[in-house]
């Protein structure tokens, strides 16, 4: 069995070794999800192998993460992400009031999934939580009643679960991304189909943004329930969101442009005719010229007599 580890060859710099996520998460004594949440707050730095590959982890980051102070404890409990009930909990509070903090915008999700239902589970961190009801500012908000300008935009419906997430998300998001186009395919990836074609006009460069754009959350059949959902949480529909996510991307387009275009087909080639319809042409042309050349010397003379005696011969 070949190992996950390896070694990139290179010729301008010494090799350096690296190691896929999933041995990562093994060795730094992570779950999958804490993993995941380890990269996209920092806790752990990956190296891009490709565009669009898989990140890894290199055996530096792994050695410096395994010797920081209180591992793998402290690690751990960096990235614990808890529900509505658990985080209401840890914040002496109930739910009803933890879940209109969280669609006032005041907690922001870090992570979410479907349950069986089809239901939206929101994950919160922990750490943040503490911070949060420890915070004197705050105490008005976990007391009594909440305030009057909350109170009537949650009676409107307001819900900044998503958007707060998606923020969060796309920051993560353009730390990773090494390239222009990487930056820009990110903004692209919040906005629906239509908004991305009245933006990007060039088909050659909406094709390469989608191919660079963040892989989906979820695999999902296209269409299906679970897809749809995960879309709707992933697509930008605040007015401020959109017109922000719009100007980003143009921004972005302008600078991917002047570092280099977009990938383009290569102009075809003529295609050269067969060999032997080369040879028939060729005799045809030889042909049609010696009659054009014999006809043109004046009939009767005797260099006439001559040379139609001699394209005779070369004929036969």
């Amino acid at each position: 069995m070949t190992s996950d580890i390896i070694t990139p060859s290179t010729t301008t710099k010494p090799a350096q070794q690296s190691a896929a996520p999933s041995r990562a998460a093994r060795e730094l004594e992570l779950k999958r999800g804490e993993f995941e949440l380890a990269v996209m707050l920092g806790r752990v730095h990956t190296i891009g192998d490709a565009v669009g590959g898989q990140r890894r982890v290199t055996r530096e980051e792994i050695d410096r993460v395994r010797g920081s102070e209180g591992f793998p404890e402290a690690l751990r409990e960096s990235v614990r992400a808890v529900g509505t009930t658990e985080g209401a909990a840890l914040m002496d509070i109930t739910t009803a009031r933890f879940t209109r903090l969280a669609r006032a915008g005041a907690l922001t999700p870090v992570k979410w999934y479907l349950n069986r239902y089809r239901a939206v589970v929101w994950l919160y961190l922990a750490e943040e939580l503490k911070q949060f009801a420890q915070t004197e500012e705050n105490a008005c908000l976990l007391t009594g009643r909440a305030p009057e300008p909350m109170r009537t935009r949650l009676g409107e419906g307001q819900d900044l679960r998503a958007r707060n997430w998606r923020g969060r998300h796309t920051g993560f998001l353009l730390r990773q991304a090494e390239d222009p186009w990487e930056r820009a395919a990110v903004m692209a990836s919040l906005l629906d189909p239509v908004q991305i074609a009245e933006i990007v006009r060039d088909p050659y460069e909406r094709a390469y943004l989608n191919r660079l754009k963040p892989l989906p959350r979820t695999h999902s059949a296209p269409d299906s329930p679970a897809a749809l959902i995960a879309e709707r949480i992933t697509t930008a529909d605040d007015p401020d969101e959109i017109r922000w996510l719009r100007s980003s991307l143009l921004i972005g387009l302008i600078q991917a442009r002047g570092q280099r275009p977009a990938p383009r087909p290569a102009p075809r080639r003529p295609v050269p005719p067969p060999a032997d319809h080369v040879a028939s042409s060729g005799v045809r042309r030889d042909t049609a010229a010696e009659a054009e050349a014999a006809g043109e010397v004046t009939a009767g003379s005797d260099e006439s007599r001559g040379l139609r005696k001699w394209l005779r011969r070369r004929r036969a």
